[in-house]
């Protein structure tokens, strides 16, 4: 049992794809890689921020992810 990468993009799509999965009752553990590049010294990119949710909880947040999709 381990995490799923469900989301890679902006910081601000990242941010509402989360609250809408934690809406439903479903933890989201978010890897900020703007923060990260930022410290290092190196620009920020497209792909910046990842959401990941454990394994079992996917096909719960995959309608979610699905509908959050058709609307971007």
């Amino acid at each position: 049992m381990g995490l799923m990468k469900v989301f890679s993009g902006s910081e601000i799509l990242a941010m509402a794809l989360q609250q809408k999965i934690e809406a439903i009752g479903v933890n989201v553990v978010v890897k900020n890689n703007i923060q990260s590049a930022r410290l290092g010294g190196f620009g920020n990119s497209d792909l910046a921020v990842e959401l990941f949710v454990q394994e079992t909880e996917f096909s719960k947040v995959n309608p979610v992810i699905e509908e959050f999709r058709m609307s971007i």
